[in-house]
């Protein structure tokens, strides 16, 4: 027989009045210490005697009394109110101010690049929220999987999420090692990619991801094909940059890379330019202080 463990309407009614009368021994110290009447009080008892089915006190024009049934009660209703009366309090502590777990699902390209700096300044200015950071390629749900907030291309934030920009605007970039292009030499339109060692990326769902470019105003996605299929833009550039092929990435990850030689850029005048990268959660009135400071910080740093 399945058993039914929904907690009854009002079931905790009167709880608090009970406990209170049986500290003091007294209806009335009871009634001065929750801030209502004598009369409310042992209506509320009576109420309450009434749903458990049993009495709890034992009145006496001098004195009140607990009952056996009233000691059994309270053996068991005096450490789950306390208990309730913590939760409540953790919780309104972490709805008034900046503490507790802050998850953060991030693409693994993006921690580096975007979220290293913010973080360790983040965790210098609020010490009491912790931070975890989830590095995944996959579009996560949130709310289901427990994150406060996730960072994304902006192209791949749904509609109905809160967005708050963490980069400007930025090309992807189709970059190769210099020993490569003498090698192999230099791709100077789309199409000149079909004899080209190309460096794919696996989707989170399983397909090959195409290479995005714009030629003038239409957009053009290449099929390439290579050596090595990667499923995060690191893993592609650093490749890349051993020579093993050409890479298809976000420019600020390439930025350092592209500075020091190791790589170079071809086909820009082809790049596809991105919205850039955002924070993004569920909307304002759901968020903690803890996420509020960190969108704040977000923003007082860019």
């Amino acid at each position: 027989m399945k058993q039914n463990f929904t907690v009854r309407q009002g079931a905790l009614d009167g709880v608090e009045a009970f406990l209170s009368v049986a500290e003091h021994r007294s209806f009335r110290r009871a009634a001065a210490q929750l801030g209502v009447t004598p009369s409310a009080i042992s209506q509320t008892i009576r109420m309450l005697e009434a749903r458990v089915g049993a009495a709890l006190f034992v009145r006496t024009t001098r004195s009140v009394g607990l009952t056996e049934a009233g000691e059994r009660f309270l053996s068991r209703a005096k450490p789950a109110f306390e208990e309730l009366i913590g939760a409540s309090e953790l919780a309104r502590e972490l709805g008034q101010k900046p503490a507790g777990l802050l998850r953060l699902s991030v693409p693994s390209a993006a921690v580096p690049i975007v979220l290293e700096p913010l973080i360790a300044s983040f965790c210098r200015a609020y010490p009491e929220v912790e931070v975890e950071v989830v590095a995944s390629a996959e579009l996560v749900d949130l709310a289901a999987e427990g994150f406060d907030a996730g960072v994304r291309m902006g192209q791949f934030i749904e509609a109905d999420m809160v967005a708050v920009r963490l980069t400007p605007p930025f090309p992807f970039m189709v970059v190769g090692n210099p020993d490569y292009f003498r090698r192999c030499g230099r791709p100077e339109r789309i199409d000149d990619l079909r004899s080209h060692h190309c460096l794919r990326m696996r989707r989170s769902n399983g397909a090959i991801a195409p290479w995005p470019f714009v030629d003038g105003h239409k957009a053009v996605e290449a099929i390439v094909s290579g050596p090595l299929i990667a499923q995060d833009y690191p893993t592609l550039l650093g490749a890349a940059i051993r020579g093993v092929g050409l890479a298809h990435v976000p420019g600020p990850i390439a930025a350092a890379p592209i500075a020091d030689g190791r790589v170079e850029t071809v086909l820009m005048p082809f790049a596809v330019t991105t919205p850039g990268v955002f924070l993004y959660h569920s909307g304002r009135h759901q968020a903690l202080p803890k996420l509020r400071a960190f969108i704040e910080h977000v923003k007082f740093n860019h």
